[in-house]
């Protein structure tokens, strides 16, 4: 077995697909020793140096190919990849030192960076397992007739896409830069899908402070909350930007006319961020209505102590000053005394509970 047949073994779990695309239609698998020369063969730079004409596109689209060559475009896909296979795919797509140690390197909020001939985008994949959010990266590499995704800790597969893609090879045929676009778009409808379990997570926490109030649990489980939504909101509010600038800035891998699909990306990362800064109003208004709630109820109860302490404080004053056993008390030798004081106490105290129950506190 050679050495490039045991590379190829090796990290055939880290490679999901590398495959090539002839206008818009799925061409053939490329092996990753492959890659290099199948990129030099849709180059527009190479094109040129063959007397191509050349329509002032950029890399992103195909406008460098020469008389008669369909547009062609390279989709590497990696997962968990290692080092050297990383190291491996950027080193045949011609990636400076630089972009190939950002590759490298963990991310924990988007960003973007512009080589030149390439375009590297950091993004955040954000799931929902167990009702907490966990995190991952996936980074877009776009370049001149190639376009690399690479997954690091995102559990969801780029397969639903790249298939719904394929069945379009009107839009895939566009180029790289329309792809990685379609890329973006897709993990901002896994936000949008986030979003929709912790709206659940928080109907119901909202449900259990409204109806039993805040207990000592509920409050660590709100700030918990609340803290993953601040979390999402880190992960998610840059990608806005992102957007913004591949749709505004000139970049020699992004094509103009693809330029307005990153625009409405960055629109609905907006919406997306919006509603999760909604979830987090919602848990804040939810504890101050729980206290609010809880504060009543220690008022209502305060209030029933009170008039009960008022009531029973009458039979108490009196048993007390007869019970000083004093030889001069009124009624005190009277065969009536007794009744009397029982009717006077319990007169006293109808009176006291039909006022209190009059004004509300009983």
């Amino acid at each position: 077995m050679s050495a490039e047949e045991n590379f190829a073994d090796v990290h055939k779990g880290e490679v999901v697909a590398s495959i090539a695309y002839v206008n818009g239609r799925r061409d053939r698998e490329v092996p990753i020793d492959e890659v290099g020369q199948h990129i030099g063969r849709y180059s527009s730079q190479n094109t040129d140096q063959l007397g191509g004409p050349s329509d002032g596109k950029s890399g992103g689209q195909s406008g460098g190919l020469s008389p008669g060559q369909p547009p062609g475009m390279l989709w590497i896909g990696l997962r968990n990849p290692t080092p050297e296979l990383l190291a491996r795919v950027t080193g045949e797509l011609g990636a400076c030192g630089k972009n190939q140690e950002e590759m490298l390197e963990p991310h924990r909020r988007p960003k973007i960076i512009d080589y030149g001939n390439m375009v590297l985008i950091v993004t955040i994949t954000v799931e929902v397992e167990a009702e907490r959010p966990v995190f991952g990266e996936t980074q877009l590499l776009i370049g001149d007739g190639f376009l690399v995704t690479v997954r690091r800790g995102a559990t969801a597969a780029h397969s639903p896409l790249r298939e719904r893609l394929e069945a379009s090879p009107d839009l895939l045929k566009r180029g790289s830069d329309y792809v990685a676009s379609e890329v973006l778009d897709w993990l901002v409808d896994r936000y949008v899908a986030a979003a929709g379990k912790i709206e659940s997570v928080v109907e119901g926490a909202e449900q259990k402070l409204l109806i039993r109030g805040a207990k000592d649990s509920d409050i660590r489980r709100l700030y918990r909350q609340r803290r993953d939504l601040l979390r999402i909101h880190t992960v998610v509010s840059p990608m806005a930007e992102i957007c913004r600038r591949l749709a505004r800035v000139e970049m020699s891998a992004v094509d103009e006319h693809a330029r307005p699909y990153f625009g409405e990306v960055a629109d609905r990362v907006l919406r997306v961020d919006e509603l999760f800064n909604a979830l987090r109003e919602s848990l804040a208004f939810a504890f101050e209505a729980s206290l609010m709630i809880g504060q009543a109820a220690q008022n209502d109860t305060t209030r029933k102590l009170a008039s009960w302490a008022a009531i029973l404080a009458v039979p108490t004053a009196i048993a007390g000053i007869y019970g000083m056993n004093f030889e001069f008390m009124p009624e005190l030798k009277s065969p009536l005394g007794y009744p009397i004081t029982l009717g006077v106490i319990a007169s006293i105290c109808s009176v006291l509970y039909w006022r209190f129950r009059k004004s509300g506190w009983l």
